[in-house]
C-alpha cells in the first residue's frame, strides 16, 4: 500500500491572467516534498506586492498564479528532510521571503539583498525541478511557491527556508503576519541599512504599514527626531500618537524640502521613502543633512525623472541606497520584532485591521482609499 497521502483540496485566490481579479476557488495541492512544509494558514497580510503583481506591474513566472506572501499559520506535516529538525506539526510560524541561500549577502544575513531575488521569489518555485505544488481541478497547473509561499490560500505548501517559527498567543497572529514583509522591510532598513544614533534625525515618507513600522523600529531604538511625512492627516496623526515628534503633510506644505528644513534647517540624517514619488524624492535629496542618506524602499515608476547631480552629492557626501526587505534575515529579524511587540515596543495593533478572507475586495478598496493602514485576512471562514 502506497504511503503517499491523497491530494489536499483547499480553497485559494487565483489570479487568471495579467490584470484578471483575485478569484476564490478550489485549487488542488501536490504531495509535500522532503524539504517543504504543509501549513494551514490562518491570517494572510495584504501588501501593495500582490497588487502591483496581480495588475501586472510585476513579473510573475506564469498565469494562472496565487500569491501572497505575509502568511500567518499552524504547521501540518514537515517534510522528511526540513533542515530544522525542532519544526514539528502543531507549531506556530510565520512565511517570510525565499533567497538562495547561498550567495554572499545570504551568507552574511543579508538575505534581501540576494541577487536572485527576483528569480526565487517572483518567476520560479523553490522546488528543483521548477515545478508548482498547486493545480486546478481540471489539471491546469497554477504558479505557486510566490515568495516560497503563495499564503492567499487556507492551505499552502511552502519551502522550508520560508518559514520562520515563532512563539505568540494565537489571539495575536493577525497582527503578526505583515511581519513577513512590511513591517519587516520598513523596520528592517531602520535597523539594518540605515542604524541611526539616537541624536540623530530622521524621516520617513508615507505613513502606511511599512512606514509606520520603521517609525516603530527607530523609536524601540531610541532616536530622538522622527518626522513623519504624508498627505493624510489621519496618518500623520496615528504617527505622533505613536511618537512621530514632527509630521509634514505634503499637500498643504509648499515642498517636502521646506517642511523638512522648517524643523531642521541644516537637514535631516536619514530619510527613508516608501512611496517612489518622483517628486519626493528629487525633494528629499535637498531635505538631507551633510553626510546624509535616502534609503529607498518604494518602487519609483520606470518613467520617473529624478534628476541627481552626481557633484552635489559628492561634494555633500550624501548618498542614495536601495534596501529590499529591509536587508534581513527573516529568521534572525522576525523574532526580534516578535519580542519588541510583546514588550509593548512595537505597537502595531493599533493600526492592522483584520477583514474576513472572503471579503478581499473590501479589504483592498479600503487600502486604496486609505481608511485602512494595514489590512489582514483571516482565514476562519473559508
Amino acid at each position: 500500500m502506497s504511503s503517499e497521502k491523497a491530494p489536499i483540496t483547499t480553497k485559494a485566490y487565483v489570479v487568471e491572467k495579467k490584470g484578471a481579479p483575485f478569484i476564490l476557488r478550489d485549487v488542488i495541492l501536490d504531495q509535500v516534498q522532503p524539504s517543504e512544509v504543509l501549513v494551514e494558514i490562518t491570517y494572510t497580510g495584504l501588501c501593495h506586492t500582490d497588487v502591483v503583481v496581480q495588475q501586472g506591474g510585476m513579473p510573475i513566472g506564469q498565469y494562472p498564479a496565487i500569491l501572497g506572501h505575509e502568511g500567518a499559520g499552524i504547521v501540518r506535516q514537515v517534510g522528511s528532510e526540513v533542515a530544522d529538525k525542532s519544526l514539528k506539526e502543531g507549531d506556530t510560524v510565520l512565511l517570510s521571503f525565499h533567497t538562495c541561500g547561498r550567495c554572499n549577502a545570504c551568507l552574511a544575513g543579508r538575505c534581501g539583498s540576494c541577487p536572485r531575488m527576483t528569480e526565487t521569489n517572483f518567476l520560479s518555485s523553490a522546488r528543483l525541478d521548477k515545478t508548482s505544488p498547486i493545480a486546478l481541478p481540471d489539471g491546469t497547473p497554477v504558479h505557486g511557491q510566490f515568495f516560497g509561499q503563495s499564503s492567499l490560500s487556507k492551505m499552502a505548501i511552502v519551502t522550508e527556508k520560508s518559514v520562520v517559527k515563532i512563539s505568540a498567543q494565537a489571539s495575536d497572529l493577525q497582527f503578526l503576519a505583515p511581519f513577513s514583509c512590511g513591517y519587516l522591510t520598513g523596520a528592517g532598513t531602520v535597523l539594518n541599512a540605515l542604524c541611526p544614533k539616537s541624536d540623530s534625525k530622521v524621516a520617513i515618507i508615507g505613513m502606511g504599514g511599512v512606514g509606520l513600522a520603521a517609525m516603530l523600529a527607530a523609536k524601540a531604538v531610541g532616536v530622538q527626531h522622527v518626522v513623519a511625512v504624508d498627505m493624510l492627516d489621519a496618518k500623520l496623526e496615528m504617527a505622533a500618537s505613536l511618537g512621530a515628534t514632527h509630521t509634514v503633510n505634503t499637500i498643504t506644505t509648499q515642498s517636502l524640502t521646506t517642511g523638512i528644513l522648517d524643523i531642521f534647517p541644516d537637514g535631516v540624517d536619514y530619510i527613508l521613502d516608501t512611496t517612489g514619488v518622483a517628486s519626493l524624492l528629487q525633494d528629499s535629496i535637498a531635505a538631507l543633512a551633510h553626510e546624509g542618506t535616502l534609503a529607498l524602499v518604494g518602487v519609483p515608476s520606470p518613467t520617473a525623472n529624478i534628476k541627481v547631480n552626481a557633484l552635489d552629492l559628492l561634494l555633500s557626501c550624501k548618498r542614495i541606497i536601495g534596501v529590499i526587505e529591509g536587508r534581513a534575515d527573516p529568521k534572525t529579524l522576525i523574532p526580534r520584532l516578535v519580542q519588541l511587540f510583546n514588550e509593548g515596543k512595537f505597537p502595531v495593533n493599533q493600526f492592522t485591521k483584520c477583514y474576513p478572507a472572503r471579503c478581499l475586495t473590501e479589504a483592498l478598496e479600503d487600502l486604496k482609499s486609505g481608511s485602512a493602514v494595514k489590512a489582514v485576512l483571516s482565514w476562519d471562514d473559508v
